[in-house]
């Protein structure tokens, strides 16, 4: 049978079954007045070592064959137990073992800093922009879920240095923290900016006395849920048109268009060229909807005779193979 435990588990199960079926046809010829129901019960009861009275007297014979059945039972028992054992622990380490290995080849991945509603929302989110994350967790009723989604995470607390060097805080792109409370959060973006000075670093406040805290302890952006939650639904009140745009652009529902920021790298073939002379919207058709400096300064809307130069960060909009085409340009592909 060689040394696969679920190829043993399975002939336990079929051992244990044969067992069964000759107990109850054994009882049956063995005591001449029990039924099959009674053979059947007395065989489960036997096997089981439960303690049960027996249904009727036994004969010696009937006597001997029990024996025989609690030996075999318990045996058979005991082993497929084991195996059953011994696949639940071989799944739980091959699983680990197989996470840690990834966790290892994470480069420019992202932190999701806890897996709860928000936490969910921002992972289906990079789900579907099939970007690298791993999940710091230690809920493990959250964990479950984690798991059941084929999600990469830590087990522990985010706030600990040794949990966010398993997440792989020093290759990572990005840290996201939702933890429950302010303080938490605050720990983790100092911890988070410590350890890796260019991560870049989006908070949550549930205070607004926090923010600034966030801010000092590192974070490049700090959202406040309810002011968020209350400037989005006024917006669907006075622009509804508008926020449906944007959302079936950011999301690429139904259009095949997308929102992307891209950077301009040292070896882009743009730098030193204008707008105008670009093949961005005469051969890609994208529209370049801004332009962030590397000093912070927004440009709306450039002029077609704009010149552009390394770490300018676009804000474009188009369709998505035009944008990936207009990625491998900035990066100098």
């Amino acid at each position: 049978m060689g040394s696969n435990p679920a190829l043993h588990f399975r002939y336990g199960l079929l051992t244990l079954l044969i067992i069964v079926v000759i107990g109850t046809i054994g009882y049956e010829i063995v005591e001449e007045n029990w039924g099959i129901i009674d053979s059947f019960y007395m065989t489960i009861i036997t096997i089981s070592t439960t303690g049960f009275k027996e249904v009727r007297p036994l004969s010696p014979m009937g006597q001997i064959f029990t024996v025989f059945l609690i030996i075999s039972g318990v045996l058979t028992i005991a082993y497929t137990g084991g195996k059953a054992a011994q696949i639940f622990i071989e799944k739980s380490v091959f699983r680990r073992r197989r996470m840690e290995r990834k966790l290892e080849s994470l480069t420019d991945h992202y932190i999701v800093c806890r897996y709860g509603r928000m936490g969910r929302a921002i992972c289906e989110g990079l789900v579907e922009n099939e970007l690298s994350f791993v999940v710091v967790e230690n809920d493990q009723n959250k964990i479950e879920r984690l798991i059941e989604r084929g999600f990469l995470f830590v087990s522990g607390d985010a706030t600990n240095d040794d949990i966010l060097v398993k997440a792989g805080i020093n290759n990572a792109k990005g840290l996201v923290a939702v933890i429950k409370t302010d303080a938490e959060n605050v720990f983790a973006t100092l911890s988070a900016r410590e350890m890796n000075p260019k991560i870049y670093i989006v908070a949550r406040a549930v205070d607004e006395g926090t923010e600034s805290k966030l801010v000092k302890a590192g974070a490049n952006r700090v959202v406040l849920p309810y002011e968020l939650g209350g400037n989005r639904l006024l917006q669907l009140l006075l622009r509804p048109g508008v926020i449906d745009f944007i959302e079936s652009v950011a999301r690429s529902k139904d259009v095949d268009i997308n929102l992307e920021e891209i950077n301009v790298g040292a070896d882009s073939i743009l730098i030193g060229k204008a707008l105008v002379d670009s093949p961005i919207r005469k051969d890609l058709n994208i529209i370049v909807a801004a332009i962030i400096k590397d000093s912070g300064q927004f440009i709306y809307n450039p002029k077609s005779f704009y010149i552009f130069e390394n770490g300018d960060k676009m804000i474009a909009i188009g369709e998505s193979k035009s944008l990936v085409k207009l990625t491998e340009l900035c990066m100098g592909k």
